[in-house]
């Protein structure tokens, strides 16, 4: 009923805008947040919109997740630039949210509040051993080699070990496998930062294990991330061929998608056009399918220190939702050594006060972007002027793109609104708790700072790593 309420709110609309301006504050600055204030500028014209987030710069994702050597992917920068520089638009970096201001001092300020702050947080196995020094989870390995503030310091053991297993077979696990195996010449042209260049200059892995639980059908990785990593010059890749024997079931999965064929005949490729053997120093990848990890092996020589992972087999079942298998364990194991592990098993959205949290989704409940009360849709009531997009609202899942379609799907206030303190309230509100928000023109002295000091290394950008040297910089 109150889905059915709030579908009939959605339909209204207005002859006329307000003659007061529409206040609008989005949280986050990545690609789901500008999509978002950038489809609020052009649909309301008096619209004000202020974008936090609590980095010093913009861009989330596509700054601290895409990979190095995807510049390409970057060039949507360029396109939320001009949105932050809308006169109707201001950012403020170095906001957090529940600790500069609260989501209920935002909603008192401003007539409309979108979050869209993604996931920083990361999904457990719960297993034996999870704890061991040498596990990380793929979110932190890829923010410390993409310079995010949060991970510089991290400091992976890359030297004294010469084995990484990868838990997961998504486009994240290729990204971080193709970190570790390609060329360091080659990185050393991208944007990467340099204390991650510099370790992967001295690392010694030289075997990347790719982990999945169910077969190469099932793959969730994009035809293209996986030619790139396939393509790495002198790599061994190592697939077991009875993997790729498809059932029925995987048939039909075949038949009904496109990717997942183009996938399944690449690996089928590359199972049969390599040696049958690595060449001595020759670096290597292994994709290992029909496995899950079971626990995690401790170090009898160095204590506390992961060793490898127990994995256990797998069979397909077919599974609750049509057309789909999943995994099941058939209580055979075997072992794993490595030294290094890396869980690519997804993302978690961070909970924050006063907004309602659908656990076992990991997403916040919401119709069509505003947020519901309560995860029971017999029982929600629509919480009035909030909202949610990108990966809150519908999981960590898709690429940068789906961002946009993300923020069209959701809807917006049509109704006719009050006066707001919206900007002004919410500066004096952090100048009165000592918050220095970062206004975008600071965020572009960062800008020129980081590409100044890469024209020295014939590099794109050298990045500013610490929280001290970016709002230090950010301040002149």
């Amino acid at each position: 009923m109150a889905i059915y309420k709030a579908a009939k709110l959605l339909s209204r609309s207005f002859s006329s805008l307000s003659s007061r301006p529409l206040r609008v504050c989005v949280v986050g600055s990545g690609p789901a947040g500008f999509y978002t204030a950038e489809k609020m500028l052009k649909a309301h014209e008096e619209a004000e919109v202020d974008i936090l987030d609590r980095l010093p710069m913009p861009f989330g994702l596509v700054r601290s997740g895409v990979a190095p050597d995807h510049p390409e992917t970057k060039i949507v920068t360029n396109q939320f630039t001009r949105v932050a520089q809308n006169e109707r638009c201001s950012f403020f970096g170095n906001v957090s949210l529940g600790s500069s201001v609260s989501l209920s001092e935002l909603r008192d300020m401003y007539h409309v509040v979108v979050l869209a702050y993604g996931a920083e947080s990361d999904r457990v196995l719960g297993i034996s051993g999870e704890e061991l020094a040498g596990i990380h989870s793929a979110r932190e390995f890829v923010w410390w080699y993409n310079g995010h503030p949060d991970c510089s310091n991290m400091a992976p053991d890359l030297k004294s070990v010469d084995t990484a297993v990868i838990l997961g077979q998504g486009n994240v696990t290729l990204d971080i496998a193709r970190v570790l195996l390609r060329p360091t010449t080659e990185l050393a042209k991208t944007d990467i930062a340099s204390h991650a260049l510099s370790a992967l200059e001295e690392s010694s892995i030289r075997k990347v294990y790719l982990v999945g639980r169910r077969g190469p059908v099932q793959a969730a990785c994009t035809a293209k991330e996986l030619r790139e990593v396939l393509g790495i010059k002198d790599l061994y890749v190592h697939i077991d061929e009875d993997d790729l024997r498809t059932t029925p079931a995987d048939e039909e999965e075949l038949k009904n998608n496109r990717i997942r064929r183009r996938i399944h005949e690449l690996l089928s490729k590359a199972a049969i056009s390599g040696t049958s053997h690595p060449s001595p120093g020759q670096r290597e990848i292994h994709f290992v399918f029909f496995r899950k990890p079971d626990k995690f092996i401790g170090s009898d020589e160095r204590s506390g220190h992961v060793a490898g992972v127990r994995l256990e087999k797998t069979i397909l079942k077919e599974s609750v939702h049509p057309g789909k298998q999943a995994a099941e364990g058939t209580g055979q194991y075997e072992d794993l050594e490595c030294g290094l592990v890396l869980k690519s098993i997804g993302y978690k959205s961070v909970l924050v006060d006063g907004l309602p949290f659908d656990l076992q989704k990991g997403v916040v409940p919401n119709y069509r972007g505003r947020v519901l009360s309560c995860a029971s849709e017999d029982l929600a009531q629509v919480e009035e002027g909030l909202y949610v997009c990108g990966w809150l609202k519908r999981g960590p899942t898709g690429i940068i793109a789906t961002n946009l379609y993300c923020a069209e799907e959701t809807e917006h206030p049509h109704l006719p609104w009050q006066s707001q303190a919206g900007r002004q309230g919410l500066q004096q509100l952090l100048d009165s708790r000592n918050v220095r928000a970062v206004p975008f023109s600071a965020w572009e002295k960062i800008d020129n700072e980081e590409k100044q000091r890469a024209s020295l290394r014939s590099k794109p950008r050298e990045k500013l790593t610490r929280w001290e040297e970016l709002l230090e910089v950010a301040a002149k």
